[in-house]
């Protein structure tokens, strides 16, 4: 590909890893808040004296903030400078984190945490929509695994970091450091970060803007009420009224000429089966990082401190492997890593199945270093799979859809883990056994989410990781 004066258009970015620190280092804050609330979740229940339900919007809420924005971050790409708008969504994150680190009522802490959501749902698409247009096709394995490294790091880490944090100072430290870490990142981005995606400002298409806004917005939170109540009636109209409105909303992008998101990708094989694989393993991870935490303090008695750093070896296991699965994928296609990280991930599910009240702790360590090699390969080759595959004039969309994806089908996992866990309680048994019993029906759903990806490894399209994008755009249109 080469710009109007025959240069490539990759020879404009010398340095690339250094031009992408900026947005890899406000993607890994993204992540990272994204699981450092559960752990926290006991300790916001005493200090503002609500129950766990409620206290469960810090995480809900979040979730909810991201998958508004997501659906509408391809088309913002297409009318704001990518720069401003990467700064833009930094700004957020950093007053976001500011309001909850002193916030007095918890309904102050939860607008600096959707405010975050709003930073971190702007962040995450333009992450990957910048890589395709950064990097060579034939570089975006390890790019990709580099961006793995930083962001699959987060979640998994974010527990030990919570727990540390909240034993020697109390639950607004994790807010201030969020600050630290969010202001750095605005920092690079201001000195190193160069717009990769052209502005084309299509004419915005109000209804697809409001349908998204309202039909993501709905459904999210409908799942998010599920765990605290039920069925009911408030929970069946904003389900009814989400499936409804996204409806329109998807027949209206398949039909109007400037679509607020293109879901043309979703058409190209490509794309659309690793697609998914990501979003399950996705979710496998959030139910696993949602569980573990609580099972270690609620399950087995640990402190916040002693349960954050038993999932330290697991977090470091994850990063090196989301690096090295980056690598590998650039030499051996997706089909083997999928595969492979799946045999892991099935044995370290049925250990973490077996944990009890009195189980030792090490026991727990190794089926979550077990856990973190199989996830970034299954998840990492996925994801380098499905970008590899987007023709380069989709990669905002395909971004954004494979974000939206994953972030709809976190807030579902979610939900379902949470009623799992109080489906393990009876009369009978004590309060610690009752949760150790409602972790093994979450690990259980993991489980069910792994043999479905490795399911999908079998009947996927190995992509030539190396394949010219013209090639690769051929393909797609043939599709």
């Amino acid at each position: 590909m080469t710009s109007s004066d025959g240069v490539s258009v990759h020879r404009r970015f010398a340095h690339p890893y250094r031009l992408m620190s900026g947005i890899y280092m406000g993607a890994f804050l993204g992540m990272l808040s994204e699981t450092s609330m559960n752990i926290a979740l006991p300790d916001l229940c005493v200090a503002f004296g609500v129950t766990t339900g409620t206290a469960q919007w810090m995480v809900v809420g979040y979730m909810l903030a991201i998958g508004i924005v997501l659906p509408c971050v391809g088309f913002l790409l297409k009318w704001i400078d990518t720069r401003r708008l990467l700064m833009g969504a930094l700004v957020l994150f950093l007053v976001g984190s500011l309001i909850s680190a002193s916030a007095s009522m918890f309904v102050v802490l939860l607008l600096g945490r959707m405010l975050q959501g709003v930073g971190t749902g702007i962040i995450l698409p333009t992450l990957y929509a910048s890589m395709i247009h950064v990097f060579r096709p034939m570089e975006l394995g390890a790019a990709n695994g580099v961006a793995g490294l930083v962001i699959m790091f987060a979640p998994v880490i974010g527990p030990t970091i919570s727990g540390v944090m909240i034993g020697a100072f109390s639950w607004r430290s994790i807010f201030v450091l969020f600050a630290v870490i969010a202001f750095l990142a605005l920092v690079l981005a201001r000195v190193f970060f160069r717009s990769p995606i052209e502005i084309t400002r299509p004419r915005i298409d109000w209804p697809s803007v409001a349908g998204s806004i309202v039909g993501f917005g709905s459904l999210v939170a409908g799942i998010g009420f599920i765990p605290d109540m039920g069925l009911s009636p408030t929970v069946l109209a904003l389900l009814v009224v989400g499936v409804g409105v996204l409806t329109f909303y998807i027949r209206r992008q398949l039909h109007v000429d400037n679509p607020v998101l293109d879901l043309k990708p979703l058409f190209l094989s490509g794309f659309r089966t690793p697609a998914i694989m990501v979003t399950l393993s996705f979710s496998c991870t959030l139910a696993f990082m949602y569980v573990a935490p609580q099972e270690l303090q609620r399950g087995m008695g640990l402190d916040p401190s002693t349960a954050g750093m038993l999932m330290l070896a697991g977090g470091v296991t994850n990063a090196v492997f989301s690096f090295i699965a980056g690598r590998l994928y650039d030499r051996t296609g997706a089909g083997r890593l999928v595969r492979l990280g799946a045999a892991f991930s099935v044995v370290s599910s049925i250990l973490f199945i077996g944990i009890g009240t009195n189980s030792n702790p090490a026991f727990f360590v190794l089926a979550h270093v077990l856990l973190m090699i199989g996830i970034p390969l299954m998840q990492q080759a996925a994801q380098s799979d499905a970008l590899a595959n987007l023709p380069r004039e989709l990669a905002s969309d395909g971004s954004t859809i494979l974000n939206t994806m994953q972030q709809v089908s976190g807030a579902i996992a979610t939900a379902v883990v949470t009623l799992l866990l109080s489906s393990g309680y009876s009369d009978q048994l004590d309060v610690a056994q009752g949760f150790v019993n409602g972790s093994r029906y979450g690990y259980a759903f993991a489980l069910l989410l792994i043999v479905l990806v490795a399911a999908l490894s079998v009947v996927m399209r190995i992509s030539v990781p190396d394949m010219d994008i013209d090639v690769v755009r051929e393909n797609a249109e043939n599709d």
